[in-house]
């Protein structure tokens, strides 16, 4: 090791450093949430990390995505995503992977060689495909619900996103991943409800409304996603 984690070794221990770089993790999703889950994962030495997005950078992203620059902005996510990771560990095995996740699409993954799953998407579809093949796979999955118009970031809880409160979203998921008999997916969520904040000036009568964001949410979000994977894969707080 040439010490790039040796901080991190001195915390968790020789063994389980090798053994989180021996760890395959799939981010489906590289933005406000995804991209700083990546980050994190990357400098907490994960081995090898396969990104999935079909976005570009766009100019409204640089007040939330790490990987949001005026001289990235116009090149896809992944992309930029992949070599950030590769500057901050250049022995990762990271893959770019262009594809807006759908159960058609979906069949060009090889879910069988992810050891966790991090679900960063924003579509429900999407979402409960993921949540399907975690189910099918025995893959452990945490789920990303709403980090959109908060400005609270004090009110974010882990655990079964049957016992989750206060989300939109995750109510949503609990229904559809009921009817499919699934339980026990991890997700991140705010027992609070969003906000609806009167100075909001993103409703567009032909687009709808556009989700507002910030920038200490969506990252807070990102990082614990990130903690609870690396945690769950060096089996910290479990019983021996």
């Amino acid at each position: 090791m040439d010490g790039r984690f040796s901080r991190t070794q001195n915390l968790i221990g020789e063994e389980a450093v090798k053994r989180l770089a021996n760890c395959r993790v799939a981010i489906f999703g590289v933005g406000g949430v995804g991209s700083f889950v990546s980050e994190a994962l990357a400098r907490g030495g994960i081995g090898a990390l396969d990104l999935y997005d079909s976005d570009k950078v766009d100019i409204t992203n640089i007040n939330r995505q790490i990987i949001a620059l005026d001289s990235t902005v116009g090149r896809y996510k992944t992309d930029v995503m992949k070599e950030r990771i590769l500057d901050i560990n250049k022995d990762a095995l990271v893959t770019s992977n262009i594809l807006f996740v759908t159960p058609e699409k979906g069949k060009e993954i090889d879910f069988s060689k992810i050891d966790y799953i991090v679900d960063a998407v924003d579509n429900v579809t999407a979402k409960i495909f993921l949540a399907e093949k975690a189910n099918e796979f025995r893959i452990p999955i945490i789920s990303a619900m709403g980090a959109g118009n908060r400005l609270d970031n004090q009110n974010f809880k882990v655990g079964p996103i049957e016992k989750s409160s206060g989300c939109p979203l995750a109510r949503v998921m609990r229904l559809e991943l009921k009817k499919r008999g699934i339980k026990g997916v991890k997700a991140v969520y705010s027992d609070k409800p969003p906000e609806r904040f009167e100075n909001d000036l993103s409703e567009n009568p032909q687009k709808g409304r556009t989700v507002s964001s910030i920038s200490f949410v969506p990252s807070l979000m990102g990082l614990i996603i990130a903690g609870e994977v690396i945690k769950d894969l060096i089996g910290w707080g479990k019983k021996k």
